[in-house]
């Protein structure tokens, strides 16, 4: 592979805001259901805004080196975890539209 290994900090920086901005683009789908009165539909928001929330602390901290490493080593895992449940509450959206 080509390229100079200078910039591998920046690629992976890039890759990472590209992640957070896919989970907020997400979050804001689910957040669209909460506002149709079901109250269903306000906690299932309300969760994936945590879920978010939760993500988008372990990110900055790795990002900036703030907070202790422990939580810097598991953003990745932390990430990958909040997609999964971002996505499982777009399921628990769709099928309570399914009746």
């Amino acid at each position: 592979m080509t390229g100079d290994a200078g910039l591998q900090p920046e690629r992976t920086r890039l890759a990472w805001r590209r992640t957070l901005l896919t989970l907020t683009a997400v979050l804001l789908l689910q957040l669209r259901p909460a506002f149709t009165g079901r109250v269903v539909d306000a906690v299932l928001a309300g969760a994936a805004v945590v879920i978010w929330l939760v993500v988008l602390a372990a990110d900055w901290r790795r990002a900036t080196g703030s907070g202790p490493r422990r939580l810097a080593r598991l953003s990745m895992p932390l990430t990958a975890l909040g997609a999964v449940g971002l996505a499982l509450l777009g399921v628990a959206h769709v099928l309570g539209r399914v009746h």
